[in-house]
């Protein structure tokens, strides 16, 4: 039996500067104009929350198929951490001015794991699945890399089509990973070591929630501050714990997979959790119009539970009867969803919703997650 990989600490660090590169992202959906986030700002936040993300997801596959600790892996993952430096910095309302350094730190990173992916060939001559999804990863960083060092040039000439560019380039990357996993026969991730890493990145992402539920406690301190800071920390609480209970309970981590489907899943996850981060502090702020406040808060919230679901493809074996309790669920986030509107203008009354729906859904995955472990023990069949 092949000895279980282990989180290094090589990549904690590394994960460390996602942090960073987070909060700057988040920060651009700050930019308020006629009572909602302005066009340029939100298309600008999307588009590098996928870019980022996808850098950590390429970087995290390699480390998990072929990383081992050594010298090499510690140098290309430094290099990489500095030019996420140039990334964090370049994220910004006025991205123009920046796209030069941002595009070419970006192409830099892709180019960098692809290195590492042609090196390790070496080691895997004769082993042909292996050669072919090295093969492939490599052209898919590599043809991701010359999309987006094309957008440089092309900024000369017309800032949209740079975005043009850039975008297609991160289109390009989930195609390509989505076209090479449906083409893998056979699973080279050890599916344990890319879960775990997958939620060390939630967690972080979770710490950026909390941050922003320390903004509520800056205002002083009366029944409102309470009410409210007490409501944004209950649906904090909540979501973790849904996650928590899939990841501990439900999921099979000793399950072969390629684990493509899996991250992609969780690209969207945090992009969601972004989303949630920036409504809790739009909550109060009276310069946000009620109507694009209220749809925000819905679609992040629909967003991460759909992907929370999703990730139940990834079930233990034989829980799959346990997929009925969606139907309900379906019908309690339609319901939630019409209150939300219906009582759109009364904050107060919206976020009460919200907590009601975290934790009934945390209630059907909690109830899930004991089925599960009831199973496993013989307690209870399903």
């Amino acid at each position: 039996m092949a000895e279980e990989k282990k989180v290094e600490y090589l990549e904690l660090i590394y994960d460390l500067i996602f942090v960073y590169i987070i909060g700057r992202n988040n920060s651009l959906l700050q930019n308020i104009r006629y009572g909602f986030i302005t066009g340029q700002a939100f298309l600008i936040y999307v588009f590098c929350s996928l870019a980022i993300i996808q850098i950590w997801n390429f970087s995290t596959f390699y480390m998990n198929m072929y990383g081992r600790n050594s010298v090499r892996d510690h140098v290309f993952l430094f290099i990489n951490m500095y030019l996420l430096y140039y990334v964090g910095a370049g994220i910004r309302l006025q991205w123009r001015k920046y796209q030069l350094q941002f595009h070419l730190a970006w192409g830099l990173i892709l180019i960098n794991i692809g290195i590492q992916y042609l090196i390790e060939l070496r080691h895997h001559r004769g082993e042909a699945e292996a050669v072919r999804t090295i093969r492939g990863m490599a052209t898919a960083l590599f043809g991701e890399a010359a999309i987006v060092l094309a957008a440089i040039p092309a900024a000369g000439v017309n800032a949209d089509l740079a975005r043009v560019i850039a975008g297609a380039a991160v289109l390009y990357g989930i195609l390509a990973t989505w076209f090479l996993a449906g083409h893998s026969r056979t699973s080279q991730v050890d599916f344990n070591h890319l879960s775990e890493r997958a939620m060390l990145y939630v967690v972080f992402t979770f710490g950026e929630m909390i941050i922003a539920v320390a903004s509520y406690f800056d205002e002083g301190f009366d029944r409102s501050v309470l009410y409210f800071s007490l409501m944004c920390f209950l649906i904090v609480a909540g979501l973790f714990m849904s996650y928590e209970i899939l990841y501990n309970k439900i999921l099979n981590r000793d399950r072969e997979t390629s684990g493509m489907n899996y991250m992609m899943i969780h690209i969207f996850l945090i992009f969601s959790m972004n989303n949630i981060t920036t409504s809790l502090e739009f909550m109060r702020n009276v310069n946000v119009s009620l109507w694009p406040k209220t749809l925000f808060l819905i679609g992040a919230f629909l967003l991460y539970f759909v992907c929370l679901f999703a990730l139940l493809n990834y079930a233990k074996e034989g829980m799959e009867e346990c997929r009925r309790f969606l139907l309900p669920i379906l019908g309690l986030s339609a319901a939630f969803a019409v209150l939300m509107i219906l009582f759109r203008e009364k904050m107060y009354v919206n976020i009460l919703v919200s907590v009601l729906y975290v934790y009934a859904i945390f209630l059907a995955i909690y109830r899930f997650g004991r089925k599960v472990s009831q199973a496993e023990s013989g307690g209870q069949s399903l």
